[in-house]
């Protein structure tokens, strides 16, 4: 890489100085603090809180002691398989090495990763065809790009669809509300927008769309509401509802008169803490500077909840169907009400061999080279993929001035608006590759900045750490294969733990940097069990439930969040549940 983007890399994580040795636990990260530093939800003239990030204690003198070992430093076998050896100095361990892999896990600086929720736009652009999920639903409006699900009123399904770049809501009956929300309840501090249009001036009475937030339930959630009146005007009010009881928070607004039908119409909110402010303009003209409405509001049971929309057509509408289009719905900030975290001192680095057992003088200068050092390893280059992480381009190389650090994606949406795997690490660079038997990849146009969950474990454990990386399939055990079910047999290095039968893994010897692979889909290609999920293990989080990184379809990339199933191997979410097979590099 160049010198600005080495430098810009190592800034993300530490200075490359000499850090303090801490201690690192027996088999397993200390279990982590919850963060302190969050940053601030952001200004309203600004989005520029980082979705995720890593950071560490403030420097102080430690920083620049160097680190001494003992000599000679002393050596353990330690009972269970795999094989470890325990490297100690002064009676305190310094490195845990495993017979047959690369990984070495030593102590360092005390580091957090966290993540927020990453922002998204859903502009509708699929076709969704009439496809029963597994609960009885039907997908009426699919699924957002990073958003979730989309959730719909059950009682009126059918009126709900999706054309591309369209999102539709038929008013088919009075005085009844049709709600659309996002699947994710956790959802506090947001600053969100939607665009849609009436097909026609509604007749006898009025019609209204409302941009929903802190939704619980249909009787239980705030809303800025627009309604369209019989004359041609347009009125904003900001409401909310628990239990079926409308609180009115601020009186109505006459935005405009004499608006047509088909006039698109944006509203925004942006609520912080017990701050919530709200305003509407047409689309086709600019953003107002100032809310329509300001004020404070605090209810204990709307602290959090999704995000939607609610149309309605009022007792005396006469000129039914009326039809809500809506073409965006637009998430520029959020913050969950518990972020993840994950906090320890384990830092995860890689032999140029796999450690056979025995202990030489090479080997000893390589750790001794290794204590102290906050030079970027395994978790580092793992979490510069995350939601918000900083571009970083090459500065030579077959990638010479392609991006190779950076928020990634997870893949392009087909024409149903699923994102499709297949964003192998070459890919994300948009160069072409030629792997070690001769085969070439070429680059992709669609799946630049994109990683799908094996392309994500390759790119960090290949192109950045530099174990072999195969083609396709590769039973070799030297190379890292491309798909998710070869990795688990073939991968280079050590099996830590399978499951037996449909029993998951204890992994009691699981350890940051191992690979974490899953059984989430059997059945897929007509092979049972099928392992088609990998991710990267990074260690307890805050709440002492072991949490991995991996790249998904419903985050949209690499992630260490919850949405679309807890990315955690503990409890009884799908990612526990289906654990299959543990290996160590």
């Amino acid at each position: 890489m160049s010198d600005t983007s080495r430098r810009r890399l190592l800034a993300a994580f530490a200075a490359s100085a000499a850090a303090p040795l801490t201690g690192l636990a027996a088999a397993a990260p200390a279990r982590a603090a919850a963060a302190t530093d969050v940053p601030a939800f952001p200004g309203p003239d600004g989005l520029s809180s980082a979705r995720s990030w890593v950071s560490m204690a403030p420097l102080d003198a430690a920083y620049f002691t160097s680190v001494t070992l003992a000599t000679p430093l002393t050596t353990t076998v330690l009972a269970g398989t795999p094989a470890r050896t325990e490297v100690s100095s002064g009676g305190q361990r310094v490195a845990l090495l495993t017979h047959g892999a690369r990984t070495v896990v030593l102590p360092g600086p005390r580091r957090t990763f966290a993540e927020n929720k990453r922002p998204f736009v859903d502009d509708f652009q699929r076709t969704l065809p009439d496809l029963a999920l597994s609960e009885g639903d039907r997908v009426y409006w699919g699924t957002s790009p990073g958003g979730g699900r989309w959730i719909t009123s059950d009682t009126f399904k059918t009126d709900f669809s999706v054309v591309p770049g369209t999102g539709i809501i038929d008013l088919t009956t009075t005085g009844y509300s049709r709600h659309a929300s996002l699947r994710d309840d956790e959802i506090t501090d947001v600053d969100v927008r939607c665009t849609a249009r009436f097909d026609k001036v509604p007749t006898g009475q009025a019609c209204s769309f409302a941009l929903t937030f802190g939704y619980v339930s249909t009787q239980n959630h705030y809303r800025a509401r627009l309604s369209f009146l019989t004359s041609g005007a347009v009125e904003m009010r900001l409401e909310k509802e628990v239990d079926n009881d409308v609180t009115v928070l601020g009186a109505a607004v006459t935005l405009a008169t004499g608006v047509r039908a088909g006039a698109d119409w944006t509203i925004r909110v942006r609520r912080e803490g017990a701050r919530i402010q709200a305003k509407a303009w047409p689309s086709a003209s600019t953003e107002p500077s100032s809310w329509a409405f300001e004020l404070t509001d605090s209810t204990p049971s709307l602290t959090k909840g999704r995000v939607g929309l609610r149309a309605l057509a009022n007792e005396g509408c006469t000129n039914l169907p009326v039809r809500l289009s809506v073409s965006r719905l637009k998430v520029d900030a959020a913050n969950w009400a518990v972020l993840p975290t994950v906090a320890h001192g384990d830092w995860v680095r890689l032999l140029p061999e796999p450690f056979d057992g025995t202990w030489t003088a090479e080997l000893e200068q390589t750790i001794r080279g290794w204590a102290g050092s906050t030079a970027p390893d395994v978790l580092a280059y793992a979490a510069m993929f995350l939601g918000g992480a900083a571009a970083v381009t090459a500065g030579s190389g077959p990638a010479q001035g392609k991006q190779v650090l950076g928020e990634a994606g997870y893949g392009y949406p087909d024409t149903h608006g699923y994102l499709l795997e297949g964003a192998d690490f070459h890919e994300y660079m948009k160069v072409g590759w030629t792997f070690p038997d001769g085969t070439y990849r070429g680059p992709s146009s669609k799946q630049v900045g994109n990683l799908d969950c094996s392309g994500y474990t390759r790119m960090v454990y290949g192109y950045h750490l530099g174990v072999p990386l195969a083609a396709e399939e590769d039973t070799s055990g030297t190379r890292i294969p491309r798909k998710s079910r070869h990795i688990a047999d073939y991968a280079p290095g050590v099996l830590v733990d399978r499951a037996t039968g449909t029993t998951p893994p204890a992994a009691a010897l699981l350890q940051p940097g191992d690979l974490v692979l899953f059984n989430a889909d059997s059945g897929d290609d007509g092979v049972s069990p099928t392992l088609d999920h990998v991710g990267i293990y990074l260690g307890l989080d805050d709440t002492g439930k072991r949490r991995f990184l991996s790249s998904r379809k419903t985050a949209n990339g690499p992630t260490m969040s919850d949405l679309g199933g807890a990315s955690l191997l503990d409890g009884s979410g799908t990612y526990a549940k289906t654990l299959h097979t543990v290996r160590r590099m």
